[in-house]
């Protein structure tokens, strides 16, 4: 969990935020995935606004 964010385009499924998560934790990516889609359900706009913020300001890996 000492590594940096950084975009994961070789698993990716949309921008490759959750596949850069998931190598940042060590978790699954499925895992990040459905976090992620929990996160847009509930808070609506602004967890979408964070991943394409997330997905357009990070490195790229």
């Amino acid at each position: 969990m000492n590594r940096r964010f950084v975009l994961n385009h070789t698993d990716a499924k949309l921008m490759g935020v959750g596949a850069g998560l998931a190598d940042m934790t060590g978790t699954d990516p499925l895992v990040i995935r459905l976090a992620i889609i929990l996160a847009v359900l509930v808070t609506g706009p602004v967890a979408a606004v964070l991943y394409v913020a997330a997905g357009v300001l990070a490195p790229q890996g």
